[in-house]
């Protein structure tokens, strides 16, 4: 008996040491390194515009009017749901999946005025694992530029400027492709466009 009382004793003992250690000083740890360290990541790495949270850099969003680049395509509940991350599980032999892609491709190409000899990135036409990658290929921005630059009456070359600007290298500087975070640039060009309007009323008012 006295064996078993000692027994259930440590035990007690035991569980409320590692309940203090795991359910309370390691979480506050990691929570103090990471707001200590990597606040603007540990808060989900929030992307602000005019002191409101226009989204994540870490999440794509449905962009769709002309003056805007493109994500990629997504399987994500309706698209781009951050409740419902996934893929098409459609696999390479997939006659939907075949089908699918050979629409976007018609589509990707009457968006962007493409020729039919142009080739299009895989990352254009297809959805990612997550159905929220927040970026494209280099390639793809760069043949979406025209179609932005024409929208927003801007010089094709200022366009891929911003493509530059966000451009993120490989991860390490090996792993990966050159990639272009789509919200990114999005807001970035969003943000001249209205300095240019501004400055342009301000001249218009001088007159």
């Amino acid at each position: 008996m006295r064996t078993l009382v000692l027994e259930l004793k440590t035990s007690l003992i035991m569980t409320a040491i590692f309940t203090v250690v795991l359910c309370g000083l390691y979480p506050l740890a990691v929570f103090a390194t990471a707001q200590g360290f990597f606040p603007a990541k540990a808060d989900g790495s929030l992307v602000y515009r005019h002191g409101e949270i226009a989204g994540s850099s870490l999440l794509a969003q449905a962009f769709t009017g002309p003056q805007y680049f493109h994500p990629r395509p997504s399987a994500a509940g309706d698209g781009y749901d951050a409740t419902a991350s996934g893929g098409s599980n459609l696999g390479p032999t997939s006659r939907k999946l075949i089908e699918t892609v050979q629409e976007r491709v018609k589509q990707y190409r009457a968006e962007n005025n493409l020729p039919d000899a142009v080739l299009i990135p895989a990352d254009a036409v297809t959805a990612s694992g997550s159905g929220l990658d927040p970026h494209i290929s280099v390639r793809n921005a760069l043949l979406q530029a025209p179609r932005v630059a024409n929208a927003r009456c801007w010089d094709e070359n200022a366009v891929k400027g911003k493509i530059n600007v966000y451009t993120e290298g490989r991860q390490l500087g090996v792993l990966g492709e050159p990639r272009v975070n789509v919200l990114l640039v999005n807001i970035a060009l969003d943000s001249d466009g209205s300095k240019a309007n501004d400055s342009r009323a301000a001249n218009r008012d001088k007159r």
